[in-house]
């Protein structure tokens, strides 16, 4: 048998367990999201997750990013570094990367035979938590000395958090998941802050009041220092353009603050960075990740100046305004709520403020799309529908529906594939196509430009 097929089989294997994020819908409960269950299994694993200095990072937007800009770092310190996030954008294989090499599919395959045992011995698991529980012992297997491990779903009963961090980190909050996490931002905040652990110091970026005010009880709570970016550690971008952008970021000692002593490095602290990812919500992210580092630091993460920069610099963390071409200009992103819409369009106005555009949307039918195409509507010439292999992909005949009744003209297709192809018409080389809606329909976007670039022998000009 070869590996193609073995791969395939193993991954038959993977989904052939409970994966509640393909179900339509579900109960996030203890009954289901058992980390007790969770705690077991690692147990007979040997508990890998105890092995290696952990930041754990959960949050509605950013946590990928910030996720990337951290391991990245971390690596280019010269510190050997895991990098747990989902979901895949390509391949299964590039949720566990260990100095940003994806475990190859030959490793994959002979991890799960291993574990199959202990599989087995644990009724319900799902294929999230089997996953996660490859991902710690990966990283462990490889000695890792640092991992950065994203939440999957909220973080209270999220299967990440059976492990110990040395910081966790909170990023931006917006509505999303609402019928599992909550109705009110609050309620949000509070799922999210389940990663909090005692004495742990916490991370988190610029919040709505609603949700900051949780996170500051359960911190409080907690005794967890909470380590506030905005207060704490302070940002602005110098400058910014298609290639990237830069920004200062800079600690503010507080002796008041109990926080302080565990924020970083004694005394005022400031560095200038430059990162390829666009948008201000990306400096955002890039002081979040950056006051991470230095309390990971602080608690002895091997993570240098000169490290930090170079990680930050040479981050790729693909369909996040990913720019596939620049004449004419191809987007993709993977805005999936209504804030992240919101924020997609500000950065489009930034970098290219009045051109009409195609948008081609896709979504998960328990997302809020209308406020979605509220957010994107003005200025699209048209709307082309479509839907990934997902199983909670909305149908496009439906979603053409909801932005007819806003007022915006829509056309449907039954694949990513033909709405690129009526993107491309639809523009006449003129306007600009924009990608989103779904981190599958981006994924799907991105494989089939860059295939046809191929083919056509193109030049590749994104960034």
């Amino acid at each position: 048998m070869d590996i193609e097929q073995k791969y395939q089989e193993t991954l038959d294997y993977l989904y052939s367990f409970i994966d509640y994020s393909l179900q339509k819908t579900f109960r996030y409960s203890p009954e289901k999201f058992d980390l007790g269950r969770m705690r077991d299994f690692m147990s007979r694993l040997g508990n890998p997750q105890n092995d290696y200095q952990i930041i754990h990072v959960a949050g509605t937007k950013g946590k990928g990013s910030v996720s990337a800009l951290c391991a990245n770092a971390i690596k280019e310190s010269g510190t050997r570094v895991g990098l747990y996030t989902s979901p895949h954008l390509q391949d299964y294989t590039e949720r566990i990367q260990v100095d940003g090499i994806p475990i190859s599919p030959g490793e994959l395959i002979d991890l799960v035979e291993e574990i199959k045992p202990q599989i087995e011995e644990s009724p319900e698991i799902t294929t999230f938590e089997i996953t996660t529980a490859l991902a710690f012992l990966y990283f462990a297997r490889q000695e890792v000395r640092a991992a950065v491990i994203e939440v999957g779903l909220g973080g209270r009963l999220d299967a990440t958090n059976v492990c110990t961090p040395v910081v966790t980190v909170i990023t931006s909050i917006s509505y999303d998941h609402t019928y599992l996490l909550g109705e009110t931002l609050a309620e949000i905040a509070g799922e999210k802050s389940g990663i909090i652990k005692p004495g742990i110091p916490v991370i988190v970026a610029p919040q709505e009041e609603e949700a900051l005010q949780v996170i500051r009880d359960i911190a409080s709570e907690r005794v967890a220092p909470l380590i506030q970016v905005g207060r704490d550690y302070q940002y602005r971008q110098i400058e910014r353009s298609l290639q990237g952008q830069s920004l200062l970021v800079w600690n503010q000692p507080d002796p008041v603050n109990q926080a302080s002593a565990a924020a970083g490095p004694v005394g005022q602290i400031q560095m200038i960075l430059t990162i390829p990812l666009l948008g201000d919500h990306q400096v955002v992210n890039a002081a979040t990740a950056f006051a991470a580092l230095q309390v990971a630091c602080n608690t002895g993460v091997q993570v240098s100046e000169a490290g930090i920069q170079k990680g930050f610099r040479s981050v790729h963390w693909p369909a996040r305004f990913e720019i596939l071409q620049h004449f004419p200009p191809v987007v993709i992103d993977s805005a999936h709520n209504r804030d992240s819409a919101k924020k997609l369009r500000a950065v489009l106005e930034d970098y290219y403020p009045g051109m009409a555009f195609i948008l081609v949307f896709g979504a998960s039918e328990d997302k809020d799309i209308p406020g979605m195409f509220a957010e994107l509507g003005p200025g699209v010439k048209k709307i082309v529908t479509t839907k990934s292999t997902h199983p909670r992909a909305a149908d496009p005949l439906k979603l053409v529906e909801m932005a007819e009744e806003i007022g915006y003209p829509a056309v449907a297709t039954n694949s990513v594939e033909e709405a690129m192809e009526a993107a491309d018409r639809l523009a006449g080389g003129e306007a600009l196509i924009l990608v989103t809606g779904s981190i599958f329909v981006a994924a799907a976007a991105r494989s089939t430009w860059l295939s046809r670039l191929r083919e056509e022998d193109f030049t590749f000009t994104g960034i």
